[in-house]
């Protein structure tokens, strides 16, 4: 699923300008835990999180994430948006919960991640 057809069903805005609507997400995954984000797995996964600050950008970059979507309408600390541009990580907020998000994500056809 394209990063333009996530932000959509969202209804999500980007944290900072770039294009990034053609990157391509092939999993989910939904914590605002980093000793669970640890143990998450798969290619190119979308993370759904509440969590703002710069812990949560390092552990997407060891991860491999592929763009990051902050729930309840929690804005990105600019620290985390500083290591997103260098990281050339796109973040989204939603002012969705985390359940509704992960569902509209499910019924869109995105799979969870492992």
């Amino acid at each position: 699923m394209k990063l333009k057809e996530i932000q959509k069903v969202l209804a999500a805005e980007l944290a900072y300008e770039n294009d990034f609507s053609e990157i391509e997400i092939k999993s989910c995954h939904a914590s605002d835990l980093i000793s669970d984000l640890l143990t998450f797995s798969g290619e190119s996964p979308l993370l759904l999180t509440g969590l703002t600050n710069v812990q949560v950008m390092r552990s997407a970059d060891i991860l491999d994430i592929a763009a990051i979507c902050f729930v309840r309408g929690k804005v990105p600390q600019p620290e985390t948006i500083k290591l997103a541009k260098e990281k050339n990580i796109p973040l989204l907020v939603t002012n969705l919960l985390m359940y509704e998000s992960s569902g509209r994500l499910y019924k869109a056809g995105l799979p969870p991640g492992k």
